[in-house]
């Protein structure tokens, strides 16, 4: 049994249920649309009530898994409108390819000289066109075409024999070219030109013509004439697809996941607060600040929060070891899973909470989620200056490795229920799981997947969560830290049971003795346990988003009282 956090992971079920309400999905499951083809769509809203979901603690089951209150009709809050496609590089690729061809079209010019100029214009075709029909010679000669108005062309090979301006060998006619100027130079020069310039990184774009005194444009239509399918040609077409994401003007975005090729495209207005962006590779980033996804801790706070890990991070690293003492029998245990709760082997057997080592099982020992300031001394004693200085220097420290210990455990928390969630999009997994309970369908168990993208979301918030108590000053900050700790609480609280659920139940539920039983207590262990997890993920949502609510609002009830 252990537990985790949230970026990077799969998207929050949340999201999804809002999306099947608001018709942002088709039918494929998709939303979104470019004329190069379907575009996976993602979104999530706020309601604008002020009001928090409490009563999610209460109530009957009749399970076997604990009491969980009927969550279905559960109102969830969210986030302000936002939306943002997830593009492959084939449909980066289809859109460049679209954009340049309209563009042609209309200016009259081939197909390189238009996407030469839409370089200029961060690919923002409005803005070239507006340009263009307004002072077409301004634009012509700030990008190397000829003034004259003629259409331009991109290579033109030499009519006679000529001499090569760069090596002066001379040649036929018809074996020297220029960039449609007065300019010719051998291929074997033209070659190592662009070899040069490819050499110098995405700058070969904006080659102009070997010539110091000359401006005219080398476009992609002679690149691909000398350079021909070399390892030049391919690198100068990579730069030339990366352009239409990286000179955007910060309209789309390469998700920073590692190993992923899929660009981000943000539509509406991001503000200043932070905006999270979930990639297919299930890497979750901010799209204001370009870190680890983080809502809702503003981006000003992870900053300052990161700046402090990398001043602090070896001292926390050495006083936070990667075992820890089972507090019966001092058996050091390493925790492999995601939840908190720990399982001694036998013969000891103990259940304790990883972080607070108190007895697990109980709600009590969730309370571990609320950091308490050790208390002042009461023996009289008169502190002198240094002995406040030291105190109040102990304390900052244990306040820091408090919140430090878990935001990095939520990340491991996470990580595992990634692995978990890889682990269930196998197909052969999830039949198995079914044959076992005696389903037709694998789809049956889309509750699971749905669970563990709850679980993912959930470990994110928390994780950030203490990034934003660590700032709440515990004198100052009294009554905020009250609210906070109370929200935080009972979202820790339903996470874990969640988590427990979902990583641990799970195994004994699908377990492969299961199938030996009796079929009608085989349906009946699988139906509470699918109504369990349903309500709780619902419960843990809800929760989930009474927590951002708090931090987006900076804990504004306190302030209101």
């Amino acid at each position: 049994m252990a537990s985790g956090d949230d970026s990077v992971g799969g998207e929050s079920s949340r999201y999804r249920r809002h999306e099947r309400d608001s018709g942002c999905v088709g039918d494929d499951g998709e939303s979104g649309s470019h004329s190069g083809g379907a575009i996976s769509g993602y979104c999530c809203s706020d309601d604008e009530d002020d009001e928090y979901d409490y009563e999610q603690d209460g109530g009957g089951g009749g399970s076997d898994y604990g009491d969980i209150s009927d969550a279905e009709d559960t109102k969830v809050e969210a986030a302000a409108p936002r939306t943002y496609l997830i593009l492959t590089e084939d449909e980066v690729l289809r859109r460049q390819a679209d954009d340049t061809a309209k563009v042609a079209e209309v200016l009259s010019i081939p197909p390189a000289f238009a996407a030469f100029l839409l370089r200029r214009y961060k690919w923002v075709a409005s803005s070239l066109q507006d340009d263009w029909f307004s002072d077409e010679r301004r634009v012509r000669d700030a990008a190397g075409l000829p003034a004259d108005g003629g259409v331009p062309v991109a290579t033109a090979l030499s009519a006679s024999p000529l001499a090569c301006a760069i090596c002066f060998d001379a040649f036929p006619a018809g074996r020297t070219r220029s960039a449609g100027c007065s300019h010719y130079y051998c291929d074997d020069c033209w070659r190592g030109y662009v070899r040069a310039a490819v050499g110098d990184g995405p700058r070969c774009l904006s080659l102009r013509c070997p010539d110091p005194g000359c401006s005219a444009a080398v476009v992609r239509d002679l690149v691909d004439a000398v350079a021909g399918g070399g390892d030049d040609g391919e690198r100068y077409a990579r730069f030339a697809l990366r352009s239409y994401v990286e000179e955007s003007g910060g309209r789309i975005k390469w998700c920073p996941g590692g190993g992923c090729a899929h660009a981000v495209e943000f539509v509406g207005c991001a503000g200043d607060d932070a905006a999270d962006v979930l990639c297919r590779c299930r890497h979750g980033f901010c799209w204001s600040c370009g870190e680890e996804a983080h809502r809702p801790v503003s981006c000003g706070t992870v900053r300052a929060w990161l700046a402090k890990n990398k001043s602090d991070s070896e001292t926390a690293n050495w006083v936070l070891a990667n075992t820890k003492h089972c507090p019966k029998c001092r058996r050091a245990i390493e925790k492999n899973q995601g939840c908190n709760h720990i399982s001694c082997p036998p013969p000891c057997g103990h259940h304790f909470c990883w972080l607070c080592f108190k007895p697990a099982g109980t709600r009590e020992h969730y309370a571990c989620y609320v950091y308490s300031p050790p208390p002042p001394d009461a023996g009289g004693k008169v502190e002198t200056k240094e002995e406040a200085t030291a105190r109040q220097a102990r304390a900052s420290l244990d306040r820091y490795l408090f919140h430090y210990e878990r935001w990095a455990g939520n990340l491991r928390s996470l990580e595992k229920a990634r692995h978990d969630m890889d682990e269930l999009e196998r197909p052969s997994v999830l039949e198995g799981m079914a044959a076992a309970v005696g389903l037709n369908s694998v789809m049956e168990l889309h509750f699971i997947v749905e669970a563990y993208e709850q679980i993912a979301h959930g470990r994110r918030v928390l994780r950030w969560s203490h990034a934003y108590g660590y700032y709440l000053d515990p004198a100052r900050d009294g009554k905020k830290r009250e609210l906070f700790n109370y929200l935080q609480g009972e979202a820790n609280a339903a996470l874990e049971r969640l988590h427990k659920l979902a990583e641990v139940d799970r195994k004994e539920v699908f377990c492969s003795e299961v199938g030996e039983a009796d079929d009608d207590d085989v349906a009946k262990r699988f139906k509470d346990y699918r109504d369990t997890m349903v309500n709780l993920t619902v419960a843990t949502r809800t929760f989930m988003g009474n927590l951002v609510k708090a931090f987006e609002t900076d804990l504004c009830e306190v302030s209101m009282r």
